[in-house]
């Protein structure tokens, strides 16, 4: 079966993933395709392994930074009142990250993202037009340089 991370970097790779916001040492910053929650983040290891232990110490070091670093650009892009970070990979079994910014009642009820109904919180109508994206790709990516030069994590601004 296709890993569909290793296929969402590939298009990365190709210029043709729309969602596409900067590629960093470890992996790849995207937007999700879909926005009930507001700036709904994902950071793409580039490595096709399934748990982060299986990362080399040094690089996973590397790793974690930069997905601390997405974090906060997050939240400093979108002014979030909360941030969920996860690390699932039981759909997509390939280390990513999802970034959450969460604000009151952005749910029915007080609790993780996952309790909103998949077909509400994938609905057609919460994916961002094009002119959205492109504004939601430029304030993170902006932030992302931002945090970069002033040493947050890396080398490699976006």
């Amino acid at each position: 079966m296709p890993c569909l991370i290793c296929e969402r970097i590939d298009l990365i790779k190709a210029g043709l993933n729309p969602y596409f916001v900067c590629e960093l040492q470890t992996g790849y910053v995207v937007i999700g395709d879909h926005q009930h929650f507001y700036g709904y983040t994902l950071f793409l290891c580039k490595d096709h392994i399934t748990e982060l232990h299986h990362l080399p110490p040094e690089r996973r070091s590397v790793h974690l930074a930069e997905m601390a670093l997405v974090y906060e650009a997050v939240y400093n892009a979108f002014a979030p009142e909360k941030i969920n970070c996860e690390s699932l990979g039981n759909g997509d079994a390939h280390l990513h990250w999802h970034l959450f910014p969460r604000i009151s009642g952005d749910t029915p009820q007080k609790g993780p993202v996952w309790w909103l109904p998949k077909e509400e919180m994938y609905h057609e109508s919460k994916r961002p037009t094009p002119a959205q994206l492109e504004d939601m790709r430029q304030q993170l990516k902006q932030e992302i340089d931002r945090l970069v030069r002033h040493g947050k994590a890396g080398e490699k601004t976006c």
